[in-house]
């Protein structure tokens, strides 16, 4: 049963009780403390314009373990090439926007509504949202924001305006070595051809409470 929130408690059921589809509640807010506590849980908002908003745990996770990360030589060339210039949290704003109006295959309108965007600059304002900028010169080209809990990069979104630009980000961020995984959400080609793999809801709950 999915369980309606109320915004006057701060809660989230067990991530267990998810449905088959990884829905695990509706209702509540974006609060920072509501957003830390459901990270810190397993538990991240995703929900269209039109929709209340909507909580999930998904039984199994796509993760990348930074020490698994698969760089093909085609991308090595383009890192040692030393066309992008990479930078951390020093444009937070420009990133989550060109996440939010980049369009994607198969997908119609965002999911990072004003509301979303309003909550996550928050948890950066915070210093527990983060970004990774790629530019080409001055110009950003490419980027990535997430949430870091507990050593664990719980990803959100990419974007990428010319070729390689968002895998650059990702595999700074690899490169860093500062988190036990990279939780990438949602499964695609080029995040499992760099290593990103499903492991548990279980074992993703274990890393993320070091047990």
């Amino acid at each position: 049963m999915i369980i309606q929130l109320s915004e006057n408690k701060i809660w989230f059921p067990a991530p267990e009780r998810a449905d088959e589809d990884g829905l695990l509640a509706i209702g509540g807010d974006l609060s920072a403390q509501r957003l830390l506590l459901a990270y810190r849980n397993g538990i991240f908002p995703w929900y269209s314009e039109d929709d209340p908003i909507l909580w999930y745990a998904p039984n199994e996770r796509f993760v990348l373990f930074p020490d698994k990360l698969k760089l093909s030589a085609s991308m090595l060339k383009v890192l040692q090439s030393g066309r992008f210039r990479i930078t951390y949290d020093q444009a937070f704003t420009e990133v989550i926007n060109a996440c939010a109006n980049s369009s994607r295959k198969g997908q119609e309108g965002t999911w990072i509504t004003a509301e979303m965007k309003m909550a996550y600059i928050n948890l950066y304002d915070l210093g527990y949202a983060h970004s990774v900028e790629v530019w080409d010169s001055d110009l950003l080209v490419g980027g990535l924001y997430g949430v870091l809990v507990n050593h664990v990069f719980c990803g959100e979104s990419m974007f990428s305006h010319v070729s390689n630009a968002s895998k650059a980000a990702l595999i700074s961020l690899c490169q860093q070595k500062n988190f036990k995984l990279i939780d990438c959400q949602v499964h695609t080609s080029h995040l499992e051809s760099m290593g990103a793999h499903f492991i548990s809801l279980e074992e993703y709950l274990c890393i993320l409470n070091d047990i």
